[in-house]
């Protein structure tokens, strides 16, 4: 019995050596065995145009191209999405300097790194609407007349700015909180609101029902923009994962600027324009790669505070990111 032991072992050992010196085992290519899983970043979006060119970065595999994933997570609000990022259930979003203010007022949690959507000439993302009721087709026929807005946001302070800039004093603008766009348009095709704001495609959607433009902000692309953000932990974690990102929006945008058209899928699939209006919606051309200025931060800034939402001086160089650009 122990001789068959001995034979057994040494059967083994020579197996070994055998092995060794003969043909080396296929190994995995290092470019193989070494790739590590892309990052997943969760981006909460609101069905609104400024987020266009993510959703043709998707469908161009342009993210995957940069070694990112991406998840889209549809929210029906502001308030919503501010809820999902405050929770870390979402690390990024399309939002405004103003809702980073607010998330940076104690500790600095969000920082906008790109421009999302800026209005240019011809191509305004805000609209001060009169109803086709009121007679009104000016500035000064807004003078005390009350304006539907969503009050402490983007769209109040955009109305404001725009007003003053037509030589309207504090005293002569006026605004009510209607917060929610359906009701917003409702009652000024019903003329029960004399004036209202609105983003673009709405506003074509509602001039198309008899609204006239007073103004919109495409002379003024200091006030209406949309800014890309992202959570400070996600970007101080994984910032190539934000870098790549970015770098696919930058090539989605100038897929887009070059021929809209061949993405007017998107438009529809993600509700990103109403029906009625996509065979005739004109894209707007998006930015390129670029941040919001201090001036731009510093005067979202100053009109957040007049309206005691802010107490506190919010850093723009800390709630600012131009570094993960491409």
């Amino acid at each position: 019995m122990r001789s068959f032991r001995q034979s057994l072992i040494l059967v083994l050992a020579l197996g070994l050596i055998l092995s060794a010196c003969g043909s080396p085992a296929t190994a995995v290519p290092a470019t193989e065995a070494n790739v590590a899983t892309p990052a997943t970043l969760k981006i909460a979006v609101l069905p609104i145009i400024d987020t266009l060119p993510m959703y043709v970065a998707q469908q161009e595999g342009l993210f995957a191209k940069h070694g990112v994933n991406v998840e889209f997570v549809p929210v029906a609000s502001a308030p919503e999405r501010d809820q999902l990022l405050a929770a870390a259930q979402a690390d990024g979003a399309v939002n405004e300097t103003l809702a980073d203010m607010l998330f940076n007022k104690d500790s600095i949690q969000m920082q906008a790194v790109r421009y999302a959507l800026r209005p240019t000439e011809g191509h305004g993302h805000f609209f001060i609407l009169a109803s086709a009721k009121s007679g009104i087709t000016t500035p000064d026929g807004l003078k005390g007349v009350e304006i539907g807005v969503s009050q402490g946001t983007v769209i109040e302070y955009v109305t404001e700015r725009l007003l003053q800039s037509a030589g309207l004093t504090g005293d002569e603008i006026k605004t009510i909180a209607v917060p929610k766009i359906p009701d917003r348009m409702a009652l000024l095709a019903s003329g029960e609101l004399k004036a209202g704001v609105l983003p673009d495609p709405l506003a074509s959607l509602a001039v198309g029902q008899g609204a006239v433009i007073v103004a919109n902000d495409s002379t003024h692309p200091e006030y209406g923009f949309s800014v890309i953000s992202f959570r400070k932990e996600v970007i101080d974690a994984n910032p190539e994962a934000v870098k790549g990102f970015l770098a696919a929006v930058e090539e989605a945008t100038t897929l887009l600027n070059a021929d809209a058209s061949k993405y007017s899928n998107v438009l529809s699939d993600q509700k990103l324009v109403p029906p009625p209006l996509i065979s005739k919606f004109q894209v707007p051309p998006f930015p390129t790669a670029g941040v919001p200025t201090e001036a731009e931060w510093n005067d979202a800034l100053s009109w957040a505070k007049e309206k005691g939402m802010l107490s506190v001086d919010v850093s723009y160089a800390d709630s600012v990111n131009a570094g993960l650009l491409p």
